[in-house]
């Protein structure tokens, strides 16, 4: 009887033991949170979504309590958070620009069968990598949800091969921008704004072969623009917000309606 019960009671006190030891040395060597740091973590939307350009929230909360990191680099927060944390960190916040993603491409729709009878991982980054793209334009959007996977909020869904973003759920994180091996998501204003639905770097000659509404750097649309908001270079319209005054003309005149207005 003893064979059985002495084994018990060993094995008993000495969890007892290291249990006390731990507890002890958790009490014992804990470093003391820091309340700045606890504070603005509070404020943050805890989305983990990088777009601040820090991992986590946890580490942009104590990126600005111990770094000096701006306080309004979180769009998902938005003005009402920066000016809160502003308030803790007893500085001023900068005005903040809110801005939205938005796809650069409208998908080759003349010509969607793939290049090749791809059999790897389905990914936007590995077809990418491997050979460029899926279709003959090689600068669109691949298709395979690589920007869906990363986004937090369920503001993207792929149709028909071509990833689409609903504005009223983006809330500008950028987790997607930074994702898309193509760099076709950008982003525009977020109350509304012109955006060019294309990457195409190519000739208009080459790029009408694969895309009816690619743009054909034309340059229309820079030269009816007033506001000189719009510059062609490399065969590529480009839109700057800041300068745009959101006429319209540019869209009116473009002859393969690849100006889009997103509000």
């Amino acid at each position: 009887m003893n064979e059985i019960i002495l084994p018990i009671i060993i094995v008993s006190a000495l969890g007892l033991f290291f249990g006390a030891l731990l507890v002890f040395a958790s009490k014992k060597l804990a470093t003391e949170t820091d309340e700045t740091v606890q504070k603005i973590r509070d404020l943050l939307p805890g989305a983990n979504c990088g777009g601040c350009g820090y991992a986590s929230c946890d580490s942009y909360a104590a990126a600005i309590a111990n770094d000096g990191a701006p306080v309004n680099a979180c769009n998902v927060g938005g003005k009402q958070v920066a000016d809160q944390i502003a308030a803790i960190m007893g500085v001023e916040a900068e005005e903040q620009k809110q801005v939205k993603a938005y796809v650069r491409c409208q998908g080759c729709a003349e010509k969607p069968e793939d290049l090749l009878d791809y059999r790897g991982v389905k990914t936007c980054g590995a077809v990418s990598a491997f050979y460029g793209g899926r279709v003959n334009c090689t600068y669109g959007c691949v298709g395979y949800g690589d920007c869906v996977a990363v986004c937090p909020f369920g503001a993207i869904s792929i149709q028909n091969a071509i990833a689409v973003i609903e504005p009223s759920l983006c809330v500008g994180c950028l987790a997607c921008v930074k994702t898309c091996p193509k760099g076709i998501i950008g982003t525009i204003p977020a109350e509304k704004g012109y955006a060019v639905a294309c990457r195409n770097h190519e000739q208009g000659k080459y790029t009408r072969v694969n895309c009816s509404h690619g743009c054909i750097g034309c340059k229309k649309c820079e030269k009816v623009c007033e506001a000189g908001a719009i510059t062609v270079e490399g065969f590529l319209a480009s839109i700057d917000n800041d300068k745009c005054t959101l006429c319209g003309a540019c869209a009116e005149n473009c002859p393969v309606k690849c100006i889009k207005l997103v509000e």
